[in-house]
C-alpha cells in the first residue's frame, strides 16, 4: 500500500518539532464478507441468545460506548469534538449492521489511529526539553471515568504529564538523562508503528467485541486468529516448530524452547535468535519478516504435520549486519504443557505430625473437543490428567490433596463435572437452566472417586466458571475446605457457533460466535453469578472487585436461586470449620510473611484509591526509599530479593534481564499457597482425630 504523506499543520503548531511531516495511516475499509458476518451475528444473537437483546437504537448506543472505549479506556486519545462528532451515530449502528454498512465502526477506528499518530508525535517531541520535578503536581492514572480533553491545549497538559510520569520512573530507576530520552522515544516509536500496522480484520474484530459484550460480558465473536488461538487453549496443543516467540525490536525473537519440540531437538535454535524470514517447504522462497506482526509470523510458522519450514536466522549474538543462516525444521504436534495440570508435594506440621500434601495447579479446564469427537481414546483432556495425578499421589502416600485453581478463568463444562467426580464418585454436580426455562441436572457418573481422602480447594477473584462449577459443588458437598478469595461470579454457560457451518460455507469466512445458552446453578439451588464462591476460610487478594470481576460488569445477569438437585451432603468440613478458622487466625497473627502481605496489600489498595501519583522527585524519592527499606529488611530475614521498579516495560530490558525477572516472581514465596497447605495439615490431621474417635466409640459400643 502506497503511504501518503501529509501536512498536518496542527501537529505542528502545537509541537514545534521536527515532525514537520507526518505519515498518514492507512485508511483502513470494510470488507464484504465483514458487514456480512456482522449481519449474520446479528441475526442469531437476536434470536438465540439466553436472554435475546434486539439490534435496535438501544443496544447500538451500548455497542457505540462500548467501541470507543476499547479503543480509548484512559481518555487520552480523542477529544470530546472527535466524541461529540461519533455520538451523532450513536444510535445508527443498528440499522447500518442490517444493510451490511460498516462505515461508521471504520471511521471511528481511523480516527483513533490518527489520534495515536498525532499524540506519540507528540509525546516524542517533549523528550527534547528537560522536566522540572521539583514542581508540586500530580499526574492521573486513573482516567476511565474522567472527561475527554475539550481541546488540544488540554490533551497536551495530559501528555505532558504522561510523559513526565514515564521519564521520572526511569530517573528514579537510575536512568540519566540520555538513556531516558532513548528509551521513552523508542517506546513512542514502537506505539507509532503499531498504528500503521492495524489491517481491517483488526478493526472488525475490535467491533465485534464491543458488539458481543454489548450483549452479555461473556458472549464473544471469534474471527479467523481469534478462533484458532481459542481451539488451541483448548486442545493444548498445535502444529508448529515449538518456539515461543517475542517481538523486540522489530525482530520476532525466540523467547523459549519448548522441550522435546523440532526447534529445540535440532540444536539449530537459540533463547534470543531472531527470525528474520520464513520459506514455505523445502524450497519455497523466503519472504522477509523484519518489522511484521508477531501474530502474522506466528501463522506462517505454524502448519501442518510433518510439513518443512524454512527460517532464516539472525543469531543472538550477531549484530544487525552479523551473518545469517537459514535452517529448516519439520512441524510437529506441539503440547503445551505449561498450562497442563501438574503436581507438587509439600510437607508440613499439624499437631503432632507431619502431613505430606499434594498440591495440583490446573490453569484451564481443557479438553481437545474434536479428538474426542472423532473418538481418540486418549484425547487430552484436564480431568484424565488430574486423575493420573491423583493416582501418583495416592502412591506417595499423601495425607491431603488441593486443587489449585486460581487464576483459571474455566474452560469445558463437562471437564468440571467430571473432575468433581474424581472426589465425589456418582452425583449430580451443577443444575443448567436454559432460555426455555428448563433445567437439566448435570451428574459425575463414576462408580467410585479416585481420592476420598481429605481435600481442599484454592481460589482467588480469577477463579472463574467452570473453576466455580466445582468449587461449589466441593462445598456444597461438604467434600473439601474452600480457601482464598471470593470466586469471579460467572454464573453462565457458552456454546460456540461456526456461522459458516450455519451458511454452508465451503471455506471460513464468517469466524465463530461464542454465545450464552444457559445460566449454571449449584446443587444447592443458588448460582455463583455475582456473588461467586464464598470461601469457607478467606485469605486476601491483590485484586480490586470493583474493576474485576462480574460484578464490575452493567450488563451481567443478575443473582437467581432455583430448587436444590437430589443430593447428599456431608457435614465433615462444616463441623471442622471453627478449629480450622482458629488454627488459621493464631497461625498468620504470627507469621511475618502473611503480615507483611498483608501490608502489602493494604499498601496497594490506597495507591489505587488515591488514583494520583506525584511528579515531586522528592516526595517518590522517600516512597522509594521507604519501600526499599521494607524489602532490604525481608531480605536480611531470607524473603526474597526487591525487584523495584526500573521503570522500563516489556521488551525495554535485554532478554536475559527479563526472564531473570519472570523467574524471580515464579520462584517468589507464596504466601497464600503455604497457608493452604497448612490449613489442609490442619484438615488432615482433624479429620484423622475424628476417625479414631468414631472408631474408639464403635469399639466401645460392640463390647457393650
Amino acid at each position: 500500500m502506497r503511504i501518503a504523506y501529509v501536512f498536518f499543520g496542527a501537529f505542528l503548531a502545537i509541537a514545534q518539532s521536527a515532525y514537520a511531516e507526518v505519515a498518514s495511516p492507512p485508511v483502513l475499509a470494510p470488507l464484504k464478507r465483514q458487514a456480512q458476518a456482522a449481519e449474520l451475528s446479528a441475526q442469531f444473537l437476536s434470536r438465540y441468545s439466553y436472554k435475546p437483546v434486539p439490534l435496535d437504537d438501544a443496544l447500538s448506543a451500548r455497542i457505540m460506548d462500548q467501541f470507543i472505549k476499547s479503543l480509548d479506556p484512559d481518555r487520552m486519545l480523542f477529544l470530546q469534538t472527535d466524541i461529540d462528532k461519533f455520538m451523532s451515530d450513536r444510535s445508527e449502528i443498528d440499522d447500518a449492521i442490517e444493510r451490511k454498512d460498516l462505515k461508521i465502526p471504520f471511521a471511528i477506528f481511523n480516527a483513533y489511529e490518527q489520534r495515536v499518530v498525532d499524540r506519540m508525535n507528540y509525546a516524542r517531541s517533549l523528550l527534547k526539553q528537560d522536566f522540572d520535578f521539583s514542581a508540586q503536581e500530580n499526574y492521573s492514572v486513573l482516567r476511565d471515568k474522567a472527561p475527554w480533553p475539550q481541546s488540544k491545549a488540554e490533551s497536551n497538559e495530559l501528555w505532558r504529564k504522561r510523559v513526565k510520569s514515564d521519564w521520572l520512573r526511569l530517573k528514579l530507576g537510575g536512568k540519566n538523562d540520555a538513556a531516558i530520552r532513548e528509551t521513552l522515544d523508542k517506546r513512542y516509536e514502537n506505539t507509532l508503528e503499531r498504528a500503521y500496522k492495524f489491517k481491517s480484520d483488526d478493526v472488525f474484530q475490535s467491533f465485534m467485541d464491543a458488539y458481543s459484550t454489548s450483549i452479555d460480558p461473556h458472549t464473544d465473536y471469534f474471527g479467523a486468529a481469534a478462533s484458532a488461538d481459542f481451539n488451541v487453549s483448548m486442545k493444548l496443543s498445535l502444529f508448529g516448530i515449538g518456539a515461543v516467540l517475542q517481538e523486540r525490536d522489530d525482530y520476532t525473537t525466540i523467547r523459549e524452547l519448548v522441550p522435546g519440540g523440532p526447534a529445540q531437538l535440532s540444536g539449530k535454535l537459540a533463547v534470543g535468535d531472531r527470525i528474520t524470514g520464513v520459506g514455505q517447504g523445502k524450497d519455497g522462497a523466503i519472504k522477509e519478516v523484519v518489522g511484521t506482526r508477531l501474530d502474522e509470523v506466528v501463522q506462517m510458522i505454524r502448519g501442518k504435520k510433518d510439513s518443512v519450514v524454512r527460517l532464516d536466522i539472525l543469531p543472538a549474538d550477531a549484530g544487525a549486519d552479523g551473518t545469517h543462516r537459514v535452517i529448516s525444521l519439520v512441524r510437529d504436534k506441539i503440547s503445551l504443557d505449561k498450562q497442563a495440570a501438574r503436581k507438587t508435594v509439600l510437607s508440613v506440621k499439624a499437631g503432632d505430625a507431619t502431613r505430606k500434601i499434594g498440591i495440583i495447579t490446573l490453569p484451564v479446564f481443557y479438553e481437545d473437543f474434536e479428538a474426542k469427537r472423532k473418538g481418540d481414546q486418549d484425547y487430552k483432556s484436564a480431568s484424565r490428567d488430574v486423575a493420573k495425578l491423583l493416582d501418583e499421589l495416592k502412591e506417595e502416600k499423601v495425607d491431603s490433596v488441593l486443587i489449585d485453581l486460581r487464576n483459571n478463568g474455566g474452560g469445558s463444562l463437562d471437564e468440571a463435572i467430571d473432575l468433581t467426580g474424581l472426589f465425589i464418585g456418582n452425583g449430580p454436580v451443577v443444575q443448567q437452566r436454559g432460555s426455555d426455562g428448563k433445567i437439566e441436572v448435570k451428574s459425575a457418573e463414576l462408580a467410585a472417586p479416585v481420592w476420598t481422602g481429605p481435600m481442599g480447594v484454592l481460589i482467588n477473584r480469577g477463579s472463574a466458571s467452570a473453576s466455580e462449577i466445582f468449587a461449589a459443588a466441593i462445598q456444597d458437598y461438604g467434600r473439601g475446605v474452600i480457601v482464598g478469595e471470593p470466586s469471579f461470579g460467572k454464573g453462565t454457560v457458552q456454546t460456540v457457533v461456526d456461522l459458516d457451518q450455519i451458511v454452508r460455507n465451503s471455506k471460513p469466512e464468517f469466524g465463530e460466535l461464542k454465545v450464552t445458552i444457559a445460566q449454571f446453578f449449584r446443587v444447592d439451588g443458588g448460582t455463583t453469578q455475582l456473588h461467586g464462591v464464598t470461601p469457607d476460610i478467606s485469605l486476601p487478594g491483590l485484586s480490586d472487585p470493583t474493576s474485576f470481576g462480574e460484578t464490575s460488569y452493567d450488563n451481567a445477569l443478575p443473582w437467581a436461586q432455583i430448587k436444590p438437585a437430589n443430593y447428599t451432603p456431608a457435614d465433615t468440613i462444616t463441623t471442622l470449620l471453627p478449629t480450622l478458622q482458629s488454627r488459621h487466625d493464631a497461625r498468620v497473627e504470627s507469621n511475618p510473611d502473611f503480615q507483611r502481605l498483608l501490608k502489602d496489600i493494604a499498601d496497594l489498595k490506597a495507591q489505587r484509591e488515591k488514583g494520583v501519583v506525584s511528579l515531586n522527585e522528592s516526595e517518590r524519592r522517600k516512597e522509594a526509599a521507604a519501600r526499599e527499606k521494607r524489602f532490604k529488611d525481608r531480605a536480611e530475614e531470607g524473603d526474597g530479593e526487591d525487584l523495584g521498579d526500573d521503570g522500563l516495560e516489556a521488551g525495554e530490558r535485554s532478554l536475559s534481564a527479563d526472564i531473570a525477572i519472570e523467574n524471580a516472581r515464579k520462584n517468589a514465596k507464596d504466601v497464600l499457597l503455604d497457608e493452604t497447605v497448612a490449613i489442609l495439615a490442619d484438615e488432615a490431621d482433624l479429620q484423622e482425630g475424628v476417625l479414631k474417635a468414631a472408631t474408639k466409640e464403635s469399639g466401645n459400643t460392640n463390647g457393650k
